[in-house]
């Protein structure tokens, strides 16, 4: 499928442009260990990751993909998750290949480009930072910039707002269900990558309208 060149572009990171799970799952162990609560191992955490850092924490807690653990319990593990992470976000954590080089090629095109993710803001920026994507980001929504987080389309719709586009001239690009769901509530095309997490399942099966085994292969989709 072609797409006519959008004017806004904006991608997810976890999953996306950045494989962040090692670092995950360090301090999610990291927080289990301290509760005396057996740790889990990082095959489960990426099938876990992708709703925000709440639903990560109970599903690890309760080893259960809709578990919800006793609220005393999540608390403690939130604490001594955020002390772990907030020191360690991207010690482990990889820049998917060909992710500078598709952003490049974007930006050589003049899209405006954008992260919107729903990982938490404080850790945003010195990813995007550390792996040099950030001052290429016209715009940057964590999970909680706004009162809603994808799948709500809400931090879509607030990006394209920002810069006066249209939604039909804008296109989300993610790796799960949830950047999909976001995408079509919000008029957005909508592109997957094929090597994130969305919890485990084929990312076909959500049908994005069209899915790339790398950033760098993006640009080839625009007439």
């Amino acid at each position: 499928m072609l797409f006519e060149k959008p004017e806004l572009v904006l991608l997810d990171l976890d999953g996306t442009l950045v494989d962040s799970i090692p670092d995950l799952a360090y301090s999610v162990n990291k927080a289990l260990h301290e509760l005396s609560i057996p740790e889990r191992n990082t095959d489960d955490v990426r099938t876990w990751v992708g709703n925000g850092l709440e639903k990560l924490l109970h599903r690890s807690l309760t080893n259960d993909m809709n578990g919800e653990a006793d609220s005393i319990l999540f608390q403690k593990a939130m604490d001594l998750f955020m002390q772990s992470y907030s020191k360690h976000p991207c010690d482990l954590s990889t820049c998917y290949p060909g992710v500078r080089e598709g952003i490049s090629i974007l930006k050589d095109k003049k899209i405006t480009l954008g992260c919107v993710t729903n990982k938490r803001g404080q850790f945003v920026g010195p990813i995007l930072d550390k792996f040099g994507i950030k001052d290429h980001m016209s715009v940057i929504i964590a999970g909680d910039t706004l009162p809603k987080k994808k799948p709500d389309p809400l931090p879509l719709l607030h990006a394209a707002s920002t810069f006066s586009v249209a939604p039909e001239k804008s296109l989300m690009v993610g790796d799960s269900e949830s950047d999909v769901k976001a995408a079509r509530a919000a008029g957005f095309q909508v592109v997957c990558v094929s090597y994130g997490y969305n919890h485990g399942r084929d990312i076909n099966e959500t049908n994005p309208d069209a899915v790339i085994d790398s950033i760098i292969d993006l640009p080839t989709l625009f007439n």
